[in-house]
């Protein structure tokens, strides 16, 4: 193990922990700007977490050993999650591990746990959200493993560094299949993370939410590991677009000294990515929840007709 590698690794969860906040807190900003609001403070949710870090625990009476580990094991999922996935160097000695499927396996383990919390204490709004949340996920993670399965079949790999790696380095050209593969991850990343049109973070009425239903009885640490880890997820499937569909800047083995140019650059890209996402929350309506099988299945068609049209036309 090198030490540029490791370095690289280092600092990439570091960048995780500390910017992932900061991207939520960019995003409602602009949402607020967008809406003619008064926007929140940038640095309103590192408050938050403060706040809730320095609040009472306070556990139901029916909790189980279960309920009470999930905000760690979700935490630990998303900061794993962001560690695998190349955001600022291909050097990284979690590479091995740094699978497609891996990283789709670590955002279902999340699910999982938090909805088998949501259900641990019994309160109907919980079971409710567990519901939503396995809904959405039963039909986002088979549109998002077809999305990185179009990438790979350009890069021959499933590794998640080689894909970037390959790239990065290739000549700027457009490939339909990645068009359709980009449309269908913009699709799954706004049902993933609870965001409009899926979703509204922001509601806390009882028959539309759905994340937030699963927090209800949360509070304390154990709320705001989990408020982190939303944060989290919504900074690693922001990194895993800009590594799949604009990975120039990501520095390599062959030039670690690149690391100094590309924080700056993948600051930048946040940045330009969470104004964009806040124009699109801003510009859509927030639909029922029965209309969300047709708008993951789109997604779902459209990964799967941009791995055709990479079989057939291979590009």
């Amino acid at each position: 193990m090198n030490l540029s590698g490791l370095l690289a690794q280092l600092l990439e969860i570091l960048i995780a922990l500390a910017l992932a906040p900061l991207l939520t807190g960019w995003v409602n900003q602009w949402r607020a700007w967008l809406q003619n609001k008064s926007a929140p403070p940038l640095t309103q949710p590192y408050r938050k977490l403060h706040k809730l870090f320095h609040k009472e625990l306070v556990l139901a009476e029916q909790a189980s050993p279960l309920y009470r580990a999930v905000p760690y094991i979700v935490f630990g999922c998303m900061a794993l999650a962001c560690a695998i996935i190349p955001s600022l160097s291909t050097d990284l000695p979690l590479s091995p591990a740094a699978d497609a499927v891996a990283l789709v396996g670590l955002f279902a383990l999340a699910r999982v746990f938090l909805s088998l919390a949501a259900m641990d204490v019994g309160t109907a709004f919980g079971t409710l959200g567990a519901r939503r949340e396995m809904l959405i996920g039963f039909l986002a993670e088979p549109a998002l493993l077809m999305v990185l399965f179009s990438a790979s079949l350009l890069s021959r790999s499933t590794s998640l560094t080689t894909i970037v790696d390959q790239f990065a380095h290739r000549e700027l050209a457009i490939y339909p299949s990645l068009a359709f593969a980009g449309v269908a991850f913009t699709l799954v990343s706004l049902a993933e993370n609870a965001r409009i049109p899926v979703d509204n973070p922001a509601t806390h009425l009882e028959l539309t939410m759905v994340h937030e239903a699963l927090l209800l009885e949360y509070s304390g640490r154990h709320l705001a590991l989990l408020e982190w880890a939303a944060s989290l997820k919504l900074f690693a499937y922001s990194c895993a677009g800009l590594a799949l569909f604009f990975p120039w800047g990501v520095a390599d083995a062959r030039t670690p000294q690149a690391l100094l140019l590309a924080l700056p650059l993948l600051v930048f890209k946040l940045a330009v990515g969470g104004a964009l996402l806040a124009l699109l929350e801003t510009a859509s309506a927030k639909m029922r929840i029965f209309r969300v099988p047709e708008f993951l299945g789109t997604a779902f068609l459209l990964a799967v007709i941009g791995m055709l049209v990479n079989i057939l036309l291979g590009a």
